[in-house]
């Protein structure tokens, strides 16, 4: 569901049909092109592309394993998924566009977009869950 919300919102984004939508200077629906990677880090270009594509590559094989192999539970399933999808969705941009469409504008802080949160937040549920899994058995 979050992957075609995205693809919506970058569809109007990059037609210029976003909804004007400003919250007090402090947010705002945009259409910004980003070339490079999480946080603007400049990396940009095919070693990007190739990066990116390894470890797209690398998910699917994991998730794969863990399907088949039953060795994990459902959720870190699901949340490796999300993580995937959002990495689909920015490596469907680059290719169409050769930059990743960014709309959500926090704008003292950050650009991105709803794949972006789906990677961060995927990575941040497996760390905590991770973590509270191995407190557990300490």
């Amino acid at each position: 569901m979050f992957f075609v919300v995205d693809r919506v919102l970058k569809s109007l984004a990059v037609n210029n049909r976003l909804p004007g939508f400003d919250i007090g200077g402090f947010f705002r629906l945009a259409f910004i092109p980003n070339s490079f990677i999480a946080f603007s880090l400049p990396l940009s270009g095919w070693p990007l592309m190739i990066l990116i594509w390894a470890i797209m590559l690398g998910l699917v094989s994991y998730i794969i394993y863990l399907i088949l192999n039953k060795k994990s539970e459902s959720l870190e399933v699901v949340l490796l998924t999300t993580i995937l999808f959002g990495a689909i969705s920015n490596y469907t941009d680059r290719i169409n566009y050769g930059f990743v469409i960014d709309y959500l504008d926090l704008k003292s802080f950050t650009v991105f977009n709803l794949a972006d949160a789906m990677i961060c937040l995927g990575a941040a549920a497996i760390i905590l869950k991770n973590l509270k899994h191995k407190k557990k058995y300490d």
